[in-house]
């Protein structure tokens, strides 16, 4: 049984991991990142498959792949011919799941005084993503491609640990999907070899405080609302 403190400081990581979206201008120590990296390894897969790879992007490694990315993005033509190598997202989206993706869209956007109309500055914050919303680390996860759907399953454990062993050292982090539409780039900017696919891209850093995108807080079902307990 876990003591009182440490469970209070489990709970703590977990519950104030948020999505940041903009960070400070202040670096941190590659062994911190080695460090955050190998405690996360923990996370379970079946079998001990560990089917995760990271691209750790510093300095001008992490600029190179961003303006590269930004070039395209910004030609909407250029942009079309770039499509996600698998569906992260429903084909078909259906209550409560396009509900809540919609409420965070908005609740986001109200935040950064945009409106409905204003596309460009929509387009504008989510070409924020291919900056990292200018974390100093920037990550990109691969995995291989003869791996199937249970090590997709194990590689979200792995990335949750990330995510939860940075809030522990005071850090914050943002999963981002977005980097899937350019895999095609990411692949040729980092040599990846044909039989790496593009997981998804993490940011990485210091939360900058005084951004109004980082009040953000998302809501979260009560575990009444999805879990049956059944004696």
């Amino acid at each position: 049984m876990l003591s009182s403190p440490q469970q209070e400081a489990v709970d703590a990581a977990i519950t104030s991991r948020r999505s940041i979206r903009a960070f400070l201008d202040k670096p941190v120590e590659r062994d911190e990142i080695a460090r955050i990296l190998d405690v996360a390894a923990r996370a379970p897969s079946g079998t001990n498959t560990q089917p995760w790879k990271v691209h750790v992007l510093l300095g001008a490694a992490r600029e190179r792949l961003s303006q590269a990315i930004l070039a395209v993005n910004a030609d909407p033509q250029q942009a079309r011919a770039h499509a996600e190598e698998y569906p992260y997202y429903p084909r078909e989206w259906v209550a409560p799941y396009i509900d809540r993706r919609r409420k965070v869209g908005w609740d986001l956007y109200s935040l950064l005084g945009l409106t409905r109309e204003n596309k460009a500055g929509m387009a504008a914050q989510h070409a924020r993503n291919y900056a990292f919303f200018d974390a100093p680390v920037g990550l990109i996860f691969t995995i291989d491609r003869i791996m199937e759907q249970g090590s997709w399953l194990d590689y979200g454990m792995f990335l949750q640990n990330i995510m939860v062993a940075a809030r522990a050292r005071g850090l914050d982090t943002c999963p981002q999907a977005a980097f899937t539409q350019y895999h095609r780039i990411i692949a040729d900017q980092l040599a990846l070899p044909d039989n790496e696919m593009v997981v998804c891209g993490m940011a990485l850093g210091w939360a900058d405080p005084d951004r109004i995108e980082n009040t953000l807080l998302t809501e979260r079902e009560p575990s009444s609302g999805f879990a049956r307990f059944i004696e």
